[in-house]
């Protein structure tokens, strides 16, 4: 019974159906995000089916904020519907405190819906996981993950999807405290690549970034141009 109930206990203590929400999680698209000292990082595969269709309409990097920046593995339209939610409560917590809202506190927010459908009759739990770019003014720029039980964590570098364990192996080896954000775009598409199945190329990958270097500490998604140019310089 608890295989189909959402607020039912199975016998081994844990909600079944969040366990199968993980596990749409860990069939998608590989995804990471990388803390530098100088910066952050988030990269993302994105797979095309077929050549019919334009890989320019396929997202899987987004700018929640002018400093704020999410990807994500899992179910495409659960993660539009976040996004979309996500974007409300930023509006809303400036025209509320006429101030920025912390990437901590977006998380929180985030992460307390997850945990919401968790335990509701008539959902289900979210099937995504999420990693999230800002940077704050206290703490500078920090990396989260938050997954679809509703648990979420600062990291230093973390990976999501079906290569995410492998990916996260790698980053451990590569991974210092002194990184320079360069480096570590430059580790984001390493990891990728080491897992990826096919020819990694500037038009099935994406990569966000903040530097802090810029004095609006924005949110920037890399153009195909400058994909191309990171990848021809990890060769």
């Amino acid at each position: 019974m608890s295989d189909y109930s959402l607020t039912t206990f199975g016998a081994s203590g844990e909600l079944t159906q969040v366990r199968y929400a993980l596990t749409a999680v860990g069939n998608g698209e590989t995804c990471l995000g990388i803390r530098a000292k100088n910066g952050v990082v988030i990269a993302c595969e994105k797979k095309i089916t077929t050549p019919l269709i334009d890989e320019s309409s396929i997202h899987k990097v987004e700018k929640i904020a002018p400093y704020l920046g999410v990807t994500y593995s899992g179910i495409g339209p659960d993660f539009s519907a976040v996004l979309c939610k996500a974007r409300k409560d930023v509006q809303i917590y400036h025209s509320r405190y006429q101030d920025r809202i912390t990437p901590f506190m977006l998380c929180k927010q985030v992460a307390d819906l997850f945990q919401e459908f968790t335990q509701s009759g008539g959902v289900r739990p979210f099937g995504i996981g999420m990693i999230v770019a800002g940077y704050d003014e206290e703490h500078g720029p920090q990396i989260f993950q938050i997954e679809a039980s509703g648990t979420f964590y600062c990291w230093k570098a973390t990976a999501l999807g079906k290569q995410g364990t492998q990916a996260k192996g790698f980053l451990e080896k590569r991974f210092s405290d002194d990184l320079d954000i360069e480096d570590a775009i430059h580790t984001a598409i390493l990891t990728l690549k080491d897992s990826f199945e096919g020819e990694l190329t500037d038009k099935n990958i994406e990569i966000g970034v903040i530097r802090t270097t810029d004095p609006n500490k924005e949110f920037k998604i890399l153009t195909q141009s400058e994909i191309r140019d990171y990848l021809r310089e990890v060769e």
